[in-house]
């Protein structure tokens, strides 16, 4: 991820050697933590690994700037070197429901959760940025089948995934 469209709080609308650049244009060179999960959906899936987990811990580190951790619309484009803080949209929605989704959105992508509810299977890819060591999900439900999930890096950095409390009838693959 190049400068000119990573801010190192996440993407930008607009690169910043662009004529139109404006990092406090609405459209121009904010960040908008919605179309960043998006970004990081596509890296996922394209096997952009690296890529998606700097763009979660941008954005995740970016939240904690905000008053209650909750992302707003967007917010300007101003380059984290410039700062040092994300730098505030004046007028944009805060919090704001596509914003709020967007961590979770990335998680999913992050951890390969792939449901099939009408084939009662589960399918999970992980990865994670290193600085997440332990993450847990108490009740996943597929279909009618429930079941908690614990993500724990082992020592030598992979991810072990430990399948518990499984209620109803659920295959979990783990793909690593």
């Amino acid at each position: 991820m190049q400068d000119d469209l990573f801010s190192g709080w996440g993407i930008r609308t607009l690169g910043r050697r662009e004529k139109a650049y404006n990092p406090i244009g609405y459209h121009l060179g904010t960040v908008w933590p919605h179309d960043n999960s998006i970004i990081a959906a596509g890296f996922v899936k394209h096997g952009y690994l690296e890529e998606a987990c700097k763009l979660f811990s941008s954005l995740v580190d970016a939240s904690t700037y905000f008053p209650n951790s909750r992302l707003p619309e967007a917010f300007a484009g101003f380059s984290r070197e410039a700062f040092g803080v994300p730098v505030h949209y004046p007028v944009a929605c805060h919090p704001q429901a596509w914003a709020a989704g967007a961590i979770p959105c990335m998680l999913q992508s992050l951890l390969g959760f792939v449901p099939d509810g009408c084939s009662r299977r589960l399918t999970v890819r992980p990865v994670l940025p290193r600085f997440v060591d332990w993450l847990e999900f108490r009740g996943l439900r597929v279909a009618d089948a429930r079941v908690d999930l614990v993500f724990t890096r082992q020592s030598d950095g992979r991810l072990w995934v430990n399948v518990e409390n499984q209620e109803g009838e659920l295959d979990v693959q783990v793909e690593t």
